[in-house]
């Protein structure tokens, strides 16, 4: 009933006019019907209250089993009231019971705090909830009352009878959006879940995201490890084997000492080559030399594929959060040369309101998949910094991958 559940106008004292009256009408009615539903709070709570002690008999499953699902139904009820009064979604987050069976089920509900807010509202329904609710419609029929009275008894409490018939549609009309309002705040405050489930999936978030940068730091230590070990390790290792036999072959054989020694040179080289690669792993020279534009213009001018830059980003981004730019846009641009067989392709980026955003696309023939291990590790590396990565590649194409990370440029 969308007109009944209006949200409500406003809780200040109006001019008696027919829309007030219809208003106040409404929302006495609404008054009533969660008035009503005390009654199954009442019932629920009592449940609930013998559910937990006897928890280790039959008995207590079986109250369970009751009383759970209909405070659900229950609550349920009073979240669309709330809502519907305030104009805002007061939504649930219970903890999943897929999968779990009849004796499962309870031992969730009992560490669930959701289900512990919805035994608390089942007090507060019976309690202040229905005292809140209860004067809108008794305030309205009191002057019934009153009258009735005033007809049994004309004697000398008819002055106060009267007085009361006048007095209570006038209280009535003052307080009722303002009690209304004040139930449906109440409800909210305890059975609104939204707020307590987004801190629980921000935690689960921060958690599932620590985990993957550690698994990430560590194959990148481990990857490091081996590139010097199979590389510039195993090249300076034997300069001091070629040293050591050139040392001993100067006096008897120098041309083969100088033999020795040229290979030496070479391996000096082959050695040096490797570190500089392994140091473009950790962090590419071209970005702390140009910055993270600079660096994409490098890897743009690298790429078979024609692309077209929009550049926008300050100088003086956070250097993880570069670094990991930086990459993801390689990633994703080398994705482009390998897979999309795109005539084209083009790469935005730009800062605004303390998150940059990288926004790369091509022209090919889509199908892109972002649970693919290039997309997933893009997807791990920003999650270390609260990122996100957006895939939109339909069959045909285009492509467009759309990259966010939480950043401010650090100070001059």
């Amino acid at each position: 009933m969308p007109t009944l559940l209006a949200p409500v106008r406003s809780v200040r004292p109006s001019p008696v006019d027919t829309a007030g009256l219809v208003e106040r009408l409404r929302l006495t009615l609404v008054s009533a019907g969660q008035f009503l539903l005390f009654v199954p709070a009442v019932v629920l709570f009592v449940l609930t209250v013998v559910a937990v002690p006897t928890g280790g008999m039959a008995v207590g499953f079986v109250l369970a089993a009751v009383a759970v699902p209909a405070t659900e139904l229950l609550t349920g009820r009073h979240r669309r009231l709330a809502g519907g009064l305030l104009g805002v979604e007061v939504a649930s987050a219970y903890a999943d019971t897929t999968g779990r069976g009849f004796l499962g089920r309870p031992l969730v509900w009992l560490r669930d705090p959701h289900r512990w807010r919805d035994v608390a509202f089942l007090a507060w329904s019976a309690t202040g909830g229905a005292v809140l609710s209860g004067l809108p419609p008794l305030l309205l029929l009191a002057p019934l009352v009153h009258l009735g009275g005033l007809l049994l008894d004309p004697g000398l409490t008819w002055a106060l009878l009267l007085a009361g018939a006048l007095v209570c549609p006038l209280v009535w009309w003052l307080v009722t959006p303002a009690l209304l309002r004040a139930r449906a705040v109440a409800d909210r405050g305890i059975l609104g879940h939204t707020r307590v489930a987004a801190l629980e999936r921000r935690v689960e978030q921060v958690e599932e995201s620590r985990t993957e940068s550690l698994d990430h730091s560590a194959a990148e230590v481990r990857r490091i490890e081996r590139d010097l070990h199979d590389g510039a390790q195993a090249r300076i290792a034997a300069v001091g084997m070629n040293v050591g036999l050139a040392e001993k072959l100067l006096a008897t054989d120098p041309e083969a000492a100088a033999a020795l020694l040229r290979e030496v040179r070479e391996t000096t080289v082959s050695a040096l080559e490797d570190l500089r690669s392994v140091v473009r792993g950790i962090h590419p020279p071209v970005l702390a030399d140009r910055g993270l534009a600079g660096a994409v213009e490098a890897l743009a001018l690298a790429l078979p594929v024609p692309v077209t830059l929009r550049l926008d980003v300050p100088e003086e981004l956070p250097a993880p959060v570069e670094s990991a730019a930086y990459f993801a846009l390689a990633e994703c641009l080398a994705n482009v040369a390998k897979h999309a067989a795109a005539g084209r392709a083009w790469v935005t980026a730009r800062q605004h309101d303390g998150v940059l955003r990288l926004v790369v696309g091509d022209d090919g023939r889509g199908g892109a998949d972002p649970e693919g291990s290039g997309l997933r590790g893009i997807a791990r590396r920003l999650g270390a910094f609260d990122g996100t990565l957006a895939v939109d590649s339909p069959p045909g194409g285009p492509t467009v991958v759309t990259l966010e990370v939480p950043c401010r440029a650090e100070p001059t």
